[in-house]
């Protein structure tokens, strides 16, 4: 850790619970992002502070590249979007972690440690499918509450209900499957007439009812601390289309070696199950049918987002663009009016 960064913890958690030191400081590796991060061991002889805290940094920028791009903000923000998230998803009982306090100068945030068991890897060490399963009801049960419990209280407050997941974000994602995806998954050099039918997939997406999302729900972003799902990574919340969180967290990377479809399906019934136990009924051909678009669009931006990634230093993405053809495909075996999709994904590269 930078000494000024050091110097920054050893301030504030000297003021936050008196007497107390920090002790090994800790590198934890992020995801694709900019933002660094840090587990601080506190020695705290009066048993006032936690054992452990995560030290953010978060980087140059508030806005992920696609809100930059699409101007979907306008910038300087008041604070940064963890801050108005964070806050919001605790007034409505999102297990986020505690903010214990933050910078704007140093653009610093100091929060609860949730541990070190990503949802995902808990569900593929367990030895029993039943035991994934019930992991990932875990999850579903806290993405009720923030489509659900989140949408009602919808706030002018929350900066996540002044984005939409549209049709113009969804086919800006698309157009990164064309610019940076095909080349990787085929060795045809000529690109496939396809705009017309990422227009359409992006037109169908973005004229879907939209909920609060988090957007980037993954195995990842969860954690399993006692025995409790744990909600991280929120700040890029928007409203979206259901579907969407639930694409992201049943087929994401190679989420597929723990969720069969099998389990997928019984997954996505017990959503459907919790709307209903909320009085919110919906039609289950419909909603499957939300949740086949959503999976195609995911997988497309995947293999678009991770080969963008690898032109940009970061390869060990990659490995996950098979398990994202195959997602992709699956989705288009119940999907009319995509032959140059489809096309485009059975001439993968070996």
């Amino acid at each position: 850790m930078p000494p000024h960064l050091e110097a920054w913890i050893n301030r504030i958690a000297g003021r936050l619970w008196p007497g107390t030191r920090v002790g090994r400081v800790e590198s934890i590796r992020g995801d694709a992002s900019g933002r660094r991060f840090w587990r601080a061991n506190l020695d705290d002889s009066s048993g006032i502070a936690p054992r452990t805290a995560i030290v953010v940094d978060l980087g140059p920028d508030d806005l992920p590249l696609y809100a930059r791009a699409l101007g979907l903000l306008r910038e300087p923000l008041t604070e940064p979007p963890f801050i108005d998230v964070q806050r919001f998803f605790k007034s409505i009982g999102i297990a986020v972690p505690e903010l214990y306090e933050w910078s704007a100068k140093d653009r610093m945030l100091l929060v609860e440690d949730v541990g070190d068991q990503p949802l995902f890897e808990a569900a593929l060490q367990s030895a029993a499918s039943e035991t994934a399963a019930a992991l990932y009801r875990g999850a579903i049960d806290e993405l009720l509450r923030i489509h659900c419990e989140g949408s009602r209280a919808s706030s002018s407050e929350c900066l996540a209900f002044s984005i939409a997941y549209d049709e113009r974000l969804f086919r800006w994602e698309l157009e990164h499957f064309v610019e940076f995806g095909l080349s990787k998954i085929t060795d045809d050099d000529a690109r496939p007439p396809m705009a017309s039918e990422l227009d359409r997939l992006a037109a169908r997406l973005g004229a879907m009812p939209r909920v609060l999302s988090h957007r980037d729900y993954h195995g990842y972003n969860l954690f399993v601390q006692n025995g409790a799902v744990r909600v991280i990574d929120f700040q890029d919340a928007l409203m979206a289309p259901a579907a969407q969180d639930l694409s992201v967290l049943l087929t994401t990377r190679d989420t597929s070696r723990v969720i069969t479809p099998e389990i997928e399906e019984r997954l996505l019934h017990y959503y459907l199950g919790g709307l209903a136990r909320r009085s919110i009924e919906l039609e289950a051909d419909e909603f499957f049918a939300s949740y086949r678009l959503c999976v195609l669009q995911h997988a497309l931006k995947v293999i678009g987002r991770f080969s963008y990634l690898e032109r940009h230093g970061r390869p060990e993405y990659t490995a996950y663009i098979p398990f994202a053809i195959v997602q992709a495909r699956r989705a288009l075996d119940h999907l009319n009016g995509y032959p140059e999709i489809r096309g485009a994904l059975d001439r993968d590269s070996p």
